[in-house]
C-alpha cells in the first residue's frame, strides 16, 4: 500500500519540532516521491517536504548531508501523486496515491485519516480531468480507470446504502475508535516527549540523570525489574456512557420494509438516553421511550449518515471527547496505531490487576461471536481463498506485490481463526465429527478448518519398558513402525482424514480399528516436520501443486493441528482421489504421470532425488518424494500434496525406530549442497553470486566458509534458496526414503551411494557445522541472549534443537553459554512435564496447577502427604504414564467425569520439587543426552529462566517482584492467563529479502547511496505486502538507520531506528533481545546529537531488558556497560564512568577469561578514561594489558595490536609532557585539561574502539559483539546474517586457526578488581581536586591534543587534523562503515567544518 494521507496537518504532532525526529514518521532524507511512500496509509501528518526535513535540520545541522543516500532513484520505486478527496460532510483532504493502488487501498487510507476514519459505508466517485465521472469498484486499480499522473483528478465520497452486515461493522468501528486500547505507545516515544517538555529545565537535569542511573545494583536484581517492564496503560478518554444494541432488536418485519436494520441504545455523558434507529440510509433518534418501540424520528430531526456524526449532534461532551481521542491517536507514531496481524503474547501482565468494569458492548460481542467464526452464513472457505491467491499471476513486481499481499492476509486470517477454533476444541466447546470413534481419534471441523490432536510422544519415551495400553477400544503403543504412524496420522490429519476415506468409508468400522491397532497418533515431531515440509513446498511454489494452510496450536498441554479442508474430501467415497503416494505404508503406492511431473519439479528445488521404491507386492514405483506423502485430487480438480513429514532426509546421527522423525533441517541441506558444489567446482560461484543479488561475492572455497554462506542463505528461505545450484549439481540430490523401512529398488551400489550421501550430510553437520557454530559462539560472532535467539541461531545454521546437549558439552568453559544452553534444555524438559500436568488438570484447577508447578520448579516444595509424594516421585515414570495414557486418549474430554477430576486434583497437589526435577533430568537425558548438573536448581532461580518457560508454555504471570529464593514464590493469583502458542506457515517475502541482502553487500562496500536505495525499496515492498508490523520491516528500518548514520544524518537515523523499535516491541515482544538492542541503538544515536540525558534513559531501558532476557551475566551486557560509561565520560562524570567500566571488565574477565579480546577492549577503555583524568601511569598500565592480550590473540602484526602500541606510546609521551609541566609548576592544570578535553570530545570512546579493535579492512570479527552492541549490526543480533560477517569470519577463521584462539576462564579476575578498587580511590581524590577549575582550560586542552599528534586527539577542535594522523582506524572508515567508532569521528568532522 503505497499511498499516504496528507490530511490533518492542522493537527500537528504532539512532539513539536524540537524532538520530532524521534516520532516523526517521515524520513527526512530524499526527494519527496521516493521516501514518502511506505506509510501503509497511516496519517503521517506533515508530509516530508513540509515537516520532516525542516525538523531534522532544526535538530541537527547535518540534515543536508543526509539527503545524499536517497538521491539515486531505484527502478521499480513507486511515485505518488496528490489526489484531492471530498468527504461526505464536505471537508476536503488530499491523498498521495500511486497508480497501482487499488480502490481497497484508497479506502484503507481514508479509514486511517482522522477526518474520515468513521466513514465505513460509502461509494467512491472519481472525477477525471476531462469531466467524466466513474464509480469505483473495490478491486479496481486506479490506473485502470483514469490516469492520475497528469493531475486534475479528484475523488468524492458518496454515502452508500447500509445492509445488516455493514451496519454492524460500522458500529464495531465506532467502538474501536472510541477505545484507545488498540494504541500501543512505545516507551521511547514517551521518553522523547518527556524530554521535550522538560527541555526548559535542562540546566539541572544532568545531575538527576546521573543519580538515577548511578547504581549498577538493578542489574543484579532482575526480579525487581519485572515491575518496570510494562508501561502503565494509557488513560481512556470517555466520550459516551454506553452504546449497546437495544433490546428492541431485531426490527419487526413491518419496520424492515421501511429500511430499519438495527436499534441502538445510547447514554451520553450528559446523562441523556436515546434510542437510535440504524436504517439503510442513515442513523436517527427515534421517539421510543420505555418499553414500547416508537419508530418515528424525533421532532428536531436529528439524523446523520454515520453514528459518530449523529452523536456529535446530540452530545457536546461526545464531540469534545472524540476530538481528544483523534488528537491522541494523531500524536502517536503512525506505527503505534497499526494493528499487528500476528500479535505477540506477553508473559507478564499488569500488577495489580486492573479493575474489570461493566461494558455491555464487550459482553455482547463475546456472547454473539462463537469460536473464531464470523457472522452466521459468513464462514470463509479458507482453502479456496488460499489456492485462488496462489493462482494470481506473479510475472512482474506489481503482480508479485498483489499476490504476496493477498497470500499474507489470508494466511494471517487463517492462523487467527485456527487459534480461536483450537481453543474451542480443547475447551470442549466444539463437537467432533466422528463422535462414535474412540475419543483419542476425534476430529473436528469448525469454520471450514479441520482440527486434530497430536500427542507428545517424547514424554512417553522416558520409560522404555512402557507396554501398550488399551483404552476406549483403541490399542496404542509407543513402539511402532513409522509406517504405523503415518497410517495413523491418516486418521489424524485432515489431509489424511480425507484420505482415510480411501481405506474405509467410515473410520469407525473394524478395518480402521485394525489399521490403528499398532500405531500411535501423529506426534509433536511429525506435526513440526509436516509444517516445515509444507513451508518448503510453499516456497518452492510449483504451479499446479497445492498445499493446505496449516497451523499448530499448543494450549493447555494439548497440541492441535489445524488445516484447511480439501474440497469434497469429507463427502462421499473418495477412493479414487489418491493419485500419488501411499496411505498404507507402502503396501499399495499410487502413481500418476501429471502429478509426478509436478513433484519432480518441486523435488529439484528441494534437493530430492527421483528414485524407485517397491510396493508391498514388489512392483517398482518411481517417486520423487517420500512414500508416505499423499497426492490427492480435490473436487476442485486441484492437485494437493500432503503429509510432508520428511521433505529432508533422515538424520544419520539419530538412527533407529525411536528417532524415525529425526530429519535434517532444510537450512543444513542447502548449506551442505553449497559446500559440496564448492568443492566440485568454483565456477558455480559466479552464477550463484549474481543470482543472489551478489551476496556471495567474497566467498572462499573451503568447506567452512561455504557453510557460512549456507547460513546467510538460509535466512532467506531455507530450501529453495539454492535451487539454481541444484540444476547444475544434479548429483547432489538426496533420496528421502533411505534409512526407512520402505524397500528401495535399484542396484545395491546406487542405494549404498544414496545412503552414503545422507551419512555425509550427517557427518558434515557433526564435524563442520557444529564445531564452526561453537567457534562463532566463543568468538562472539554469534551471541544469542535467550532461549528464542538461541533456537533461531541453531536453526539458521541448520542445527536441530536435539543437538543442544552435544553443543552444551563443547562450551563448558564459557559460563554465560553454559548457563544459556543448560537453562534452555531444562526449560524444554520442564515444558513437557508441565504440559502433562495441564492435560490432567480440570478447568477449575489450571491456575493453581501452574502456580504449584512453578513453585516446585523454582522453589522448594515438599509433598503434603508422604504416601502421595512417594507415589509421585516415580509416578511420572510408571503410574503417571498410565494416567497420561488415559489422558491422551481422552484428550481432555473425560475430565467431565468425577474420577478424572479427582485424579486431576491429585496430579498436581502431590507433586513436589524433587519429583519434578527428577523428571526434568530424565527427560533431558533421554531427549538431549544431557546430564543436568546438580546445581541446576539454583540456576533455575533466575528471571530469564522463568521468562523462557512462561513464553514456551504460554503462561502470563503478574509483573510483581517475586522472591525466587522463597520455598513457594508464586500464588495461584499470580497466574493471570494461559495463552495458545502457535506455529504457522505464513509466507515470507523473498523479493524484499533479496533486496536486503544486496543492500548489506553495498553497505559493506561503503556505497551508501545504493544501499539506501535498496533498503528503501525492500521496506516499500514489505510495507505493501505485510504492512509495517513485520520483523523483516524492522530489519529494513535498522539497516536504513545504519546507512543514514554512516552518511552523517543522525536525525534521519533516529527516525528509522524509532520505527524499528516500535515494530520490534509489537512483533517480537517488549523484552525481546532485539528490542533491547533497538533501545541501545536509539541511545547511541541520541548521544550523537548530544542528547545525553535521553540517551542514558534509553540505555537504562536496554540494561533492564537485557537483564530480563539473559540475566546480568552476558558479554552483551558488558558491552552495553561500556557504552553507558562512554556517555557518562562525555558528561564528565568520571566516577560513574569508571564504575561502569570496572563492572564491564569484571564481567568480561569472569565470562570470557582474562585473555579474551573483549577483555582487552575493557582495559583499553579504562586506559582512555585514566588518560582523560591525566592519570597516565594507570593509562600505560592498562594499555600494556590491552597490548599483551591483543598480541597474544591476534599476533603482533595485526593492525589492532599496532594501534594499541601507538596508544601506549602516546600515553608515555603525554606522561613525559605532564612531568615536564609539573616541574614548571603547572601540574594541576593537566587534569583540568583532561576533563575539559573529555567534555569537548563525545567521540572519544568510540574512536578508541575503532583504533584499538577495528582492523584496517573493517573485518574485526572478534570485536563484532561490541560493534553490534553499539549499532546492532552484524551477526550477533541474529536478525539476518550480515554479509560482511561471512567475509570477515572467513578471514578471521584463518587467522584464528593459525594461532589457535585461546579462550579460557582464568584466575586473574580478583586481583584486577582489587586493583581497580584501589584505582577508584585515587581517581576520586584526583577528580575532587581537579573539578575546582574544570572550566578554565578547554582551549589549552584542545591545542594540547593537536600538539601531541598521536591517536588520542579526537577533541572536536582537532577532528579535521585527526583524519590525517590517526592511521588505520580512520582509513577503515573510508571504505567500510563497520562500527560506530570511526563514523562518529567523520560525523563530528563534518559538523565542525560546517560550524
Amino acid at each position: 500500500m503505497a499511498g499516504k494521507s496528507k490530511g490533518g496537518k492542522n493537527k500537528g504532532k504532539a512532539q513539536g519540532a524540537g524532538q520530532s525526529v524521534s516520532a516523526e514518521p517521515e524520513v527526512p532524507v530524499a526527494d519527496g516521491a521516493e521516501v514518502i511512500n511506505p506509510e501503509n496509509g497511516e496519517v503521517c501528518d506533515p508530509p516530508a517536504a513540509e515537516g520532516g526535513v525542516a525538523d531534522a535540520e532544526k535538530t541537527d545541522g547535518d540534515a543536508p548531508v543526509a539527503a545524499q543516500p536517497g538521491k539515486k532513484p531505484t527502478e521499480g520505486e513507486l511515485h505518488l501523486y496528490p489526489v484531492p478527496v471530498r468527504t461526505q460532510s464536505g471537508e476536503k483532504l488530499e491523498l498521495q496515491l500511486s497508480p497501482g493502488d487499488s480502490v481497497i487501498d484508497v479506502k484503507q487510507f481514508l479509514l486511517d485519516a482522522p477526518e474520515t476514519c468513521f466513514y465505513t459505508c460509502y461509494d467512491l466517485i472519481l472525477h477525471s480531468k476531462d469531466g467524466s465521472t466513474h464509480q469505483l469498484e473495490d478491486y479496481n486499480e486506479i490506473s485502470e480507470i483514469a490516469d492520475i499522473t497528469s493531475g486534475g483528478c479528484s475523488l468524492e465520497m458518496v454515502a452508500g446504502i447500509y445492509d445488516e452486515r455493514s451496519i454492524r461493522s460500522h458500529l464495531r468501528r465506532v467502538r474501536e475508535l472510541l477505545s484507545l486500547s488498540s494504541l500501543h505507545v512505545s516507551l521511547s516515544t514517551s521518553l522523547a516527549l518527556q524530554q521535550e517538555s522538560a527541555q526548559g529545565k535542562s540546566a539541572g537535569s544532568e545531575k538527576t540523570v546521573i543519580q538515577e542511573l548511578d547504581g549498577l545494583n538493578f542489574m543484579e536484581d532482575s526480579a525487581g525489574a519485572l515491575t518496570n517492564l510494562l508501561a502503565s496503560a494509557p488513560a481512556e478518554i470517555k466520550c459516551v456512557e454506553s452504546i449497546v444494541f437495544s433490546s428492541f432488536n431485531p426490527p419487526p418485519s413491518y419496520r424492515r420494509l421501511h429500511g430499519d436494520l438495527i436499534y441502538i441504545d445510547v447514554v451520553t455523558l450528559e446523562g441523556n438516553k436515546y434510542c437510535i434507529t440504524g436504517s439503510s440510509k442513515s442513523f436517527y433518534v427515534n421517539c421510543s421511550d420505555g418499553s414500547i418501540l416508537d419508530p418515528k424520528p424525533t421532532k428536531q430531526s436529528l439524523e446523520a449518515s454515520t453514528l459518530v456524526g449523529l452523536l456529535q449532534k446530540i452530545s457536546a461532551k461526545f464531540k469534545k471527547g472524540f476530538r481528544e481521542v483523534l488528537d491522541r491517536r494523531a500524536s502517536a507514531h503512525p506505527f503505534e496505531n497499526v494493528q499487528s496481524l500476528l500479535p505477540v503474547t506477553s508473559w507478564l501482565g499488569a500488577h495489580p490487576v486492573t479493575e474489570h468494569r461493566r461494558d455491555a458492548a464487550r459482553a455482547e460481542e463475546s456472547v454473539v461471536l462463537s469460536y473464531g467464526t464470523e457472522l452466521i452464513g459468513m464462514q470463509r472457505d479458507w482453502n479456496e481463498e488460499l489456492q485462488s491467491c496462489r493462482e494470481f499471476p506473479h510475472g512482474n513486481p506489481q503482480e508479485r506485490i498483489l499476490r504476496g499481499r493477498a497470500l499474507y492476509k489470508v494466511t494471517c486470517d487463517f492462523v487467527d481463526a485456527a487459534v480461536k477454533g483450537a481453543v474451542g476444541v480443547i475447551n470442549r466447546c466444539i463437537p467432533p465429527i466422528n463422535p462414535t470413534d474412540p475419543e483419542c481419534f476425534h476430529m473436528y471441523v469448525h469454520n471450514n478448518i479441520f482440527f486434530s490432536f497430536a500427542v507428545d510422544s517424547d514424554y512417553e519415551h522416558i520409560p522404555k519398558d512402557w507396554k501398550p495400553d488399551c483404552q476406549n477400544g483403541a490399542t496404542r503403543s509407543t513402539k511402532v513402525s513409522s509406517s504405523g504412524v503415518e497410517a495413523k496420522r491418516d486418521m489424524n490429519h485432515s489431509e489424511s482424514t480425507e484420505v482415510s476415506n480411501s481405506i474405509s468409508d467410515n473410520s469407525s468400522d473394524a478395518s480402521a480399528e485394525a489399521q490403528i491397532a499398532d500405531s500411535e497418533q501423529a506426534t509433536y515431531a511429525s506435526a513440526n516436520n509436516d509444517l516445515k515440509g509444507t513451508k518448503a513446498y510453499q516456497e518452492a511454489d510449483i504451479s499446479g501443486l497445492y498445499n493446505l494452510a496449516m497451523a499448530i496450536i499448543d494450549y493447555r498441554g494439548h497440541r492441535v493441528v489445524a488445516q484447511s479442508i480439501i474440497p469434497g474430501i469429507l463427502q462421499g467415497d473418495k477412493s479414487d482421489s489418491l493419485l500419488y503416494g501411499s496411505v498404507d505404508n507402502g503396501k499399495k503406492i499410487s502413481w500418476n504421470e501429471s502429478f509426478h511431473s509436478k513433484v519432480v519439479e518441486a523435488a529439484k528445488r528441494l534437493h530430492l532425488k527421483e528414485h524407485v521404491v517397491l510396493d508391498g507386492s514388489g512392483n517398482p514405483v518411481k517417486l520423487a518424494a517420500t512414500v508416505e506423502c499423499k497426492g490427492i485430487v480435490g473436487s476442485d480438480d486441484r492437485h494437493y500434496i500432503l503429509d510432508l513429514m520428511r521433505v529432508t532426509p533422515r538424520d544419520s546421527n539419530y538412527m533407529g525406530q525411536e528417532h524415525r522423525f529425526c530429519v535434517l533441517r532444510p537450512e543444513l541441506v542447502a548449506s551442505f549442497v553449497e559446500a559440496e558444489s564448492t568443492k566440485q567446482s568454483t565456477r558455480q560461484k559466479v552464477p550463484d553470486a549474481s543470482e543472489e543479488s551478489g551476496d556471495q561475492v567474497a566467498s572462499t572455497s573451503d568447506a567452512k566458509a561455504s557453510s557460512v554462506e549456507g547460513d546467510d542463505k538460509s535466512e532467506e528461505s531455507s530450501a529453495p534458496t539454492l535451487e539454481e545450484n541444484s540444476n547444475s549439481n544434479a548429483e547432489i540430490l538426496f533420496n528421502p526414503n533411505v534409512f526407512t523401512e520402505y524397500k528401495l529398488a535399484g542396484s545395491p551400489e546406487e542405494i549404498a551411494a544414496d545412503e552414503e550421501l545422507v551419512k555425509r550430510a550427517g557427518t558434515y553437520l557433526l564435524e563442520i557445522v557444529i564445531p564452526k557454530f561453537v567457534q562463532d559462539l566463543c568468538s562472539l560472532d554469534i551471541s544469542p541472549m535467550d532461549g528464542q535467539t538461541l533456537t533461531d541461531a541453531l536453526h539458521l545454521h541448520g542445527i536441530n534443537v536435539r543437538y543442544l546437549g552435544k553443543i552444551a558439552g563443547m562450551i563448558k568453559h564459557l559460563p554465560h553459554l553454559w548457563d544459556l544452553f543448560s537453562a534452555e534444555i531444562i526449560v524444554r524438559s520442564a515444558k513437557h512435564v508441565i504440559k502433562e500436568i495441564l492435560r490432567q488438570s480440570a478447568d477449575h484447577d489450571i491456575g493453581p496447577a501452574i502456580a504449584h508447578f512453578l513453585n516446585c520448579f523454582v522453589g522448594k516444595v515438599s509433598g503434603a502427604s508422604t504416601k502421595g509424594s512417594h507415589g509421585n516421585a516415580q509416578s511420572k515414570t510408571q503410574k503417571g504414564h498410565e494416567s497420561s495414557q488415559t489422558q491422551k486418549s481422552t484428550k481432555g474430554q473425560k475430565l467431565n467425569n468425577t474420577a478424572a477430576s479427582r485424579k486431576g486434583l491429585s496430579t498436581y497437589s502431590h507433586l513436589k520439587s524433587d519429583g519434578i526435577w527428577s523428571n526434568i533430568k530424565e527427560f533431558a537425558k533421554s531427549k538431549y543426552q544431557f546430564e543436568v548438573p546438580d546445581d541446576a536448581r539454583l540456576s533455575a532461580k533466575r528471571v530469564s529462566v522463568l521468562r523462557n518457560l512462561c513464553q514456551k508454555v504460554g503462561i502470563t504471570i503478574a509483573a510483581r517482584k517475586y522472591n525466587l529464593d522463597a520455598s513457594t514464590p508464586f500464588e495461584a493469583l499470580d497466574i493471570l492467563n494461559l495463552q495458545p502458542v502457535v506455529k504457522h506457515s505464513v509466507p515470507t517475502c523473498t523479493d524484499a529479502k533479496n533486496l536486503m541482502e544486496a543492500g548489506k553487500v553495498r553497505m559493506a562496500e561503503g556505497t551508501l547511496n545504493e544501499a539506501y536505495a535498496l533498503f528503501s525499496e525492500a521496506f516499500s515492498l514489505l510495507q505493501q505486502i505485510t504492512g509495517p508490523m513485520h520483523k523483516d520491516a524492522a530489519n529494513c528500518c535498522r539497516y536504513l538507520a545504519m546507512v543514514l548514520y554512516h552518511a552523517g544524518d543522525t536525525a534521519g537515523a533516529i527516525v528509522q531506528q524509532h520505527r524499528e523499535l516500535i515494530i520490534n516491541e509489537r512483533c517480537l515482544g517488549l523484552d525481546h533481545p532485539d528490542t533491547a538492542h533497538s533501545y541501545g541503538n536509539m541511545a547511541l544515536f541520541y548521544h550523537g546529537l548530544n542528547q545525553t540525558e535521553l540517551a542514558l534513559r534509553h540505555m537504562s531501558r536496554t540494561l533492564l531488558l537485557l537483564s530480563l532476557a539473559s540475566g546480568p551475566d552476558h558479554p552483551d551486557v558488558a558491552a552495553t556497560l561500556i557504552n553507558v560509561a562512554m556517555m557518562y565520560q562525555d558528561a564528565s562524570n568520571m566516577n560513574t564512568a569508571l564504575r561502569y567500566l570496572q563492572e564491564a571488565l569484571m564481567k568480561n574477565e569472569r565470562l570470557l577469561g582474562p585473555d579474551h579480546v573483549q577483555t582487552a577492549v575493557c582495559y583499553h577503555a579504562l586506559a582512555i578514561a585514566f588518560s582523560c583524568m591525566s592519570l597516565y601511569k594507570l593509562s600505560i598500565q592498562h594499555e600494556k594489558k590491552t597490548y599483551d592480550i591483543l598480541a597474544k590473540q591476534l599476533g603482533e602484526n595485526d593492525s589492532r595490536t599496532k594501534d594499541s602500541e601507538n596508544w601506549l606510546n602516546t600515553f608515555k609521551h603525554r606522561e613525559e609532557q605532564v612531568n615536564a609541566q609539573k616541574q614548571k609548576g603547572q601540574g594541576t592544570n593537566a587534569s583540568d585539561n583532561a576533563i575539559n578535553f573529555l567534555k569537548a570530545n563525545p567521540a572519544l570512546l568510540q574512536a578508541m574502539k575503532a583504533a584499538a579493535i577495528q582492523s584496517g579492512d573493517g573485518s574485526a570479527n572478534v570485536n563484532r559483539s561490541l560493534n553490534a552492541a553499539v549499532v546492532g549490526e552484524g551477526v550477533p543480533r541474529l536478525r539476518g546474517v550480515d554479509e560482511r560477517a561471512a567475509r570477515a569470519t572467513a578471514e578471521a577463521r584463518k587467522k584464528a586457526a593459525a594461532r589457535g584462539l585461546n579462550v579460557r576462564n582464568g584466575p586473574g579476575s580478583n586481583s584486577a578488581s582489587d586493583e581497580l578498587a584501589h584505582i577508584l580511590k585515587v581517581i576520586n581524590s584526583v577528580a575532587a581536586a581537579s573539578s575546582t577549575s574544570a572550566t578554565a582550560n578547554a582551549q589549552q586542552s584542545a591545542s594540547e591534543g593537536q600538539a601531541t599528534n598521536g591517536p588520542a586527539q579526537n577533541g572536536n577542535a582537532s577532528e579535521a587534523k585527526a583524519a590525517d594522523t590517526n592511521g588505520p582506524s580512520v582509513k577503515s572508515t573510508g571504505n567500510t562503515p563497520v562500527g560506530l567508532g570511526t563514523t562518529l569521528e567523520l560525523k563530528k568532522q563534518k559538523s565542525k567544518q560546517k560550524s
